[in-house]
């Protein structure tokens, strides 16, 4: 079924009776009677604070909660002169089906800028709104990401996949490009809303991305704001994170094979401007299972050995069976062999169409291979020395950009026995 809106009748009728607003405050949800009702009382304070003289719309888009979400967030006070809605979006489920219900209201209630902001949030504060909002207001910005102060091991996708990617193919220094916590512009917001996107697989599982590399490809001024530290619902990458991981890279790919013609003509990585100070307190630390990562990546070369061995070089595939033979403690999959694996994986993804979700799905394994190794490279390093070695990662994905483009229009010859072998999966 295609649906036009993500609006519900109720809320079309309330967006009606409002008129207008300059201000909407997004906060997707699904499940979150624990922490929503922090995440409001965040949200109007700094409202109240801030943005006082400005009319102000807090938007609850619920994805169906079956606990009491939509209760405890009706039933809160919101300071004088804001208002806000709750209420279950139309559509597929997913949290990009929640932000089109938010983006839809913000475009009918023309709004001057809009924000959204991750509903198990524990760490938000009133200043999380001015942070964010203040570029677009008073500075002009469109795009407006965040910059967290987050323990080594949370958001292994950012630091492994996703901030070295958005860099060496897209050109821009970002380094939360999921965050999950944004500002936009009405600008951006109505050129959102008119993509036909929303009931697909990309902004099913994959919004984040999508919304970052679409303001970077359509030359959107962005910027980013230091929010300190993000605590949150962490996920320990061995057990929770596959199938983000899945869900992230396919739009990612997806994404690369639709703006071709853009990134490839990109050289190097532009800084964007970031706003505020770094927070100097230290995040706080979450378990991780390096012994389940490691066993996750043997898995997979036992299992999938014979479909790497035809898509990836024979230097990177010779790495992956010498880290086989490690044992946890000193299990090491190198940078180098990391960023080729990758860019080899990205052009496979853009020359075989037969089933590419099966494919992404294939290369789970190596990417706990990585967060293992990342784990014990940095085991005894503090939050600081880590980010520099995700730095330096993100630099070495940079300069091998030109290896990308020579996989990608020159791909290895993928056998019969890969077309075969992936059938039977």
């Amino acid at each position: 079924m295609k649906y036009s809106s993500s609006l519900r009748p109720y809320v079309i009728k309330r967006l009606e009776e409002m008129e207008r607003a300059d201000l909407v405050v997004g906060i997707p949800c699904l499940n979150n009677e624990k922490t929503i009702t922090h995440v409001i009382r965040m949200v109007s304070h700094g409202l109240n604070d801030y943005y006082r003289h400005l009319r102000s719309v807090i938007i609850i888009s619920d994805g169906g909660s079956t606990d009491d979400t939509r209760d405890v967030s009706k039933e809160f006070q919101l300071k004088p002169w804001q208002e806000k809605i709750v209420s279950i979006y139309r559509g597929p489920g997913g949290k990009g089906t929640a932000l089109r219900m938010i983006f839809e209201s913000a475009h009918v209630l023309g709004a001057k800028a809009c924000m959204v902001v991750d509903s198990d949030l524990r760490s938000i504060t009133n200043r999380w709104v001015k942070m964010l909002l203040d570029p677009v207001i008073e500075s002009g910005y469109d795009c407006v990401a965040p910059i967290y102060t987050r323990y080594k091991y949370d958001g292994t996708i950012t630091n492994n996949i996703v901030y070295n990617l958005c860099q060496a193919v897209f050109g821009k220094n970002i380094r939360q490009p999921i965050g999950g916590d944004f500002a936009f512009s009405k600008r951006l917001v109505d050129f959102y809303v008119q993509h036909d996107v929303w009931e697909t697989d990309v902004a099913r599982f994959g919004i984040d991305i999508w919304l970052t590399v679409t303001a970077i490809i359509n030359n959107f001024r962005i910027c980013q704001a230091h929010l300190g530290r993000k605590i949150h619902d962490a996920k320990d990458p061995s057990t929770h994170l596959g199938p983000m991981f899945r869900q992230v890279v396919y739009t990612l790919f997806t994404l690369m094979e639709e703006t071709e013609d853009v990134w490839k003509t990109i050289s190097g990585a532009e800084d964007v401007p970031v706003f505020g100070e770094p927070s100097p307190d230290e995040p706080e630390p979450i378990d991780v299972n390096v012994h389940k990562l490691v066993s996750g990546f043997k898995f997979g070369l036992k299992h999938f050995g014979s479909l790497w061995k035809e898509i990836f070089c024979p230097d990177c595939f010779d790495a992956i069976k010498v880290a086989a033979e490690m044992d946890e403690t000193r299990f090491r999959l190198p940078t180098d062999t990391w960023v080729r694996t990758l860019y080899e994986l990205a052009a496979t993804f853009h020359h075989w169409h037969a089933n590419q979700r099966t494919l992404v799905d294939l290369m789970t394994p190596l990417y706990y291979g990585r967060v293992a190794s990342f784990i014990n490279e940095t085991w005894d390093m503090d939050f600081h020395q880590a980010e520099k070695v995700v730095e330096e990662q993100a630099a070495f994905f940079v300069e091998a950009k030109d290896y990308l483009i020579d996989v990608w229009q020159h791909p290895r010859e993928v056998t019969r026995l890969f077309e075969e072998e992936a059938k039977k999966l």
